[in-house]
């Protein structure tokens, strides 16, 4: 039986500012910025603001019953700001152990019946995480005929953490996730994109999960504004009976109180933060800065 752990309070601030070359005459934006109420997760606070102010604005849910904000700037504007700020609680459930858990095969099975109808849609290949044939075979190393399906997840998770390096600019959101596979380096949404694609090539749901980790900084240094990240993992399908569990490759964690989720979907194109569709602005910049202080 899994058990839930005290949880950990965060402040959270996610600053984005787009600046553009030329005016924008006239803009609509999708965003994902609103932390997800669930299980082991509850936002007690949260508040997004938006500037310029938009002439419409109306919030909502995704497929995936993700929070999200539509809206439109009618207005000729150079900049666009958006600020998230928000407290979360965060303790989700450790998982039960792995010997507990399901056959990989059963697993795989289950999401094509019909106790596994809310899994399936993740077991099927997306445009940034398909079942690439080169990661299957990554991931089969880790899920030997009848293994308990909490231990392959584990070993894999391991393993990307162990046999990629963390190298920024070395891909881009796009980058096939064959290439990754041969760079053997990328950031966290190349290694989440490169465990789901091998978990879907065996048939096993993945999920890629949008949100926040908490960073330290090094032994007797303050706390650094704007070092912590936004961050990617994998939401794993453990069986109709066990349910979900998140994996962090980047970091070859369970997640459990230093990760604040903002939503999943098949792959970073389903929960991107911030989405839009302009008229004017031409090149444009983008700065990011995240806290997540625990409170």
């Amino acid at each position: 039986m899994s058990r839930a752990p005290a949880s950990t309070r965060y402040a959270l601030r996610h600053a984005t500012l787009y600046r553009y070359a030329a005016p924008v005459d006239l803009a609509a934006h999708l965003l994902h910025l609103t932390p997800r109420n669930l299980p082991g997760q509850a936002v007690e606070a949260v508040a997004l603001e938006v500037s310029p102010v938009p002439s419409y604005r109306t919030e909502g849910h995704d497929h995936f019953g993700n929070g999200v904000s539509w809206l439109s700037i009618e207005a000729p504007h150079d900049a666009l700001e958006v600020i998230l700020e928000a407290v979360v609680a965060v303790g989700f459930a450790t998982p039960p152990p792995s010997a507990d858990t399901p056959a990989w095969e059963a697993v795989r099975d289950a999401a094509s019946r019909p106790e596994g109808y809310l899994a399936a849609e993740f077991a099927l290949p997306s445009a940034l995480a398909p079942a690439d044939p080169a990661a299957g075979a990554y991931a089969a190393r880790s899920f030997p005929p009848g293994c308990p399906v909490l231990a392959g997840l584990l070993d894999l998770n391991a393993r990307i953490r162990r046999d990629f390096t963390f190298r920024p600019g070395v891909t881009t959101i796009s980058t096939p996730v064959a290439q990754v596979l041969a760079l053997r380096a990328g950031v966290c949404q190349d290694f989440t994109h490169l465990m789901i694609a091998g978990l879907r090539a065996l048939g096993l749901p993945a999920r890629y999960c949008s949100g926040y980790v908490r960073t330290r900084p090094p032994p007797g240094q303050k706390r650094r504004q704007g070092a912590d990240q936004s961050h990617a993992w994998v939401g794993c399908w453990l069986g109709p009976e066990h349910g979900w569990v998140d994996l962090d490759p980047t970091n070859d964690l369970v997640v459990r109180d230093e990760h604040v989720l903002l939503g999943w979907g098949r792959d970073y194109a389903d929960i991107s933060p911030v989405q839009g569709i302009l008229l004017g602005g031409g090149r444009q910049t983008l700065e990011v800065s995240v806290d997540l202080v625990e409170v």
